[in-house]
């Protein structure tokens, strides 16, 4: 409690300090520069660029409320929150999703130097041998959907399902096309598409961060903790990552001979000094520090009352495959399902280990990539028949795909062919899928070539995905922008297109 006191003390000094300079300094040159910053940085909820425009709830900087309170869309979305399934590393669309007949006939065959000509691949060097699809496929369900044996809890339930076949990106190495697909640029420092939702439309639980990450696979993404991080937006945006064992958040305990009483206590002291600070320079980063430690206090009572799933029936552990007592994606999947209930706006999945290269066992597509799908199939086709039994799914938007898709040749490197059966990394075509929240049911949209290298019809670039999970949330991707360094950024960049013929 002294440490705090002086604290209190320090910070009551740093604020004289700050308004003699500010308010008594004859010049007003301090002023003139701090409103020039604060402008600049829209955080008195202005902008200098006549074009651009922000949310209209203008969640930062007109007033002193939470930063993630719940805030109005621009206008009625089909959707109210998102579950969105990243398979890092990027499954092969030629084994799941995107049947070609035509590929078989050329299996082994020398690949066309028209296919390699002019192209960059991340492994591939010489001429490669055409490769076959190696799921067996079949159509399912009223709407015919091609689906292999890979997948055959996902065939049961395609008739929910928008499938994107012709999808497409700018980028062929994973942290890149990773940074893309899920910050809309291909650099660190751009705050990711939960960050914009949950900024755009705050939180429906005021116990639980509003933007939620589950990682399963053993390893995170290969774009690191920036997929879900808030770039440039106020950090209480950023998603939050939770662990299947031990404490769900780091430190979430209270640490050894600290009671919860004393715990509130030191908070409320911190409070106290932010909102001080708070009061006099009106930054909202220290209302998000406000926020972030109101919310941690919270947490501790919430969090492990969602992340337990001890309670669920054993009917529901069966049917998404899921041992209590171990972490793995179908459990997360579960935690998914319970988080979204519970009013999380945003809830990230990340499953690592969908790199189908064929360098070993685990990279082959005949191999690895099955056991990948038998790991993940049942728990994610259960999740679909979960939220709409619970009637979740019509406002819930669930999105499942990986960065990129998969060469219709095997990989080779050095000019050598591989010991196993792999596809290397592919930006031209790629299958993404979205079910609920606003889109088609049992639909397919876009299409690609005889052997799946290019899009052909109803291309979908990665900034139109995004275009278009915004638009179901409520939003014009166009105008949802924050002010820094002087111009409205926004997820889409200066691209993107909304496909409304998937939407309902």
């Amino acid at each position: 409690m002294k440490k705090l006191i002086n604290e209190l003390q320090q910070a009551a000094a740093q604020r004289e300090t700050r308004r003699h300079f500010l308010h008594t300094c004859s010049t007003g040159l301090g002023a003139m520069a701090l409103g020039s910053v604060l402008a600049s940085c829209d955080f008195l909820g202005k902008s200098d660029d006549k074009n651009s425009s922000v949310t209209s709830a203008q969640p930062l900087g007109n007033d002193d409320r939470s930063p993630t309170a719940v805030r109005p869309a621009q206008f009625a979305g089909k959707a109210k929150r998102v579950i969105y399934i990243h398979m890092a590393g990027s499954p092969s669309q030629l084994e799941l999703f995107d049947y070609k007949p035509e590929l078989a006939k050329y299996n082994g065959k020398d690949c066309p130097q028209e296919l390699l000509t002019g192209k960059k691949f991340a492994f591939i060097r010489g001429v490669p041998k055409m490769l076959g699809p190696q799921g067996k496929f079949a159509q399912h369900g009223q709407s015919g959907a091609w689906v292999s044996d890979y997948l055959p809890h996902l065939q049961g339930v395609v008739d929910e399902i928008t499938f994107l076949k012709a999808m497409h990106t700018d980028q062929f190495n994973h942290a890149p096309a990773q940074l893309l697909m899920h910050t809309g640029a291909a650099r660190l420092g751009r705050p990711s598409m939960g960050s914009w939702v949950t900024y755009g439309l705050g939180t429906e639980n005021d116990n639980l961060p509003g933007y939620i990450v589950l990682a399963s696979g053993g390893k995170q993404p290969d774009a690191g903790k920036s997929v879900w991080g808030s770039g440039f937006l106020p950090s209480v945006y950023q998603g939050v990552q939770c662990r299947t064992e031990g404490d769900p958040v780091l430190y979430v305990s209270n640490p050894d001979g600290m009671s919860r009483d004393m715990r509130k206590n030191t908070i409320d002291a911190i409070s106290e000094i932010n909102q001080q600070q708070y009061n006099d320079v009106k930054d909202p980063e220290i209302l998000t520090r406000i926020a972030q430690y109101e919310l941690a206090f919270r947490m501790q009572m919430s969090v492990p009352d969602a992340m337990d799933i001890k309670g669920e029936p054993q009917y529901m552990l069966d049917l998404y495959g899921v041992d209590p007592n171990k972490g793995s994606f179908a459990r997360n999947c579960l935690l998914a399902r319970r988080l979204v209930e519970r009013g999380v706006r945003f809830v990230q999945l990340f499953d690592w280990g969908w790199d189908s290269h064929g360098t070993d066992t685990s990279t082959a597509i005949d191999l690895g990539l099955h056991e990948k799908c038998r790991q993940s199939d049942q728990a994610v086709a259960a999740l679909l028949q979960d939220l709409k039994q619970r009637g979740l799914l019509d406002d819930t938007l669930v999105v499942w795909g990986g960065e990129f898709g998969r060469t219709p040749m095997q990989e080779n490197r050095d000019g050598q062919t591989l010991p196993f059966m792999g596809r290397d990394h592919h930006l031209d075509a790629f299958t993404v899928w979205m079910a609920g929240g606003g889109v088609k049911r049992g639909f397919s949209f876009g299409e690609t070539d005889d052997i799946g290298y290019y899009g052909v019809k109803d291309q979908v670039h990665v900034h139109d995905l995004q275009a278009t999970i915004l638009h179901l949330l409520g939003f014009n991707h166009e105008k949802l922008t924050y002010q820094f360094q002087g111009r409205p950024f926004r997820l889409t960049d200066v691209a993107g297109k909304v496909v409304k013929p998937i939407l309902a």
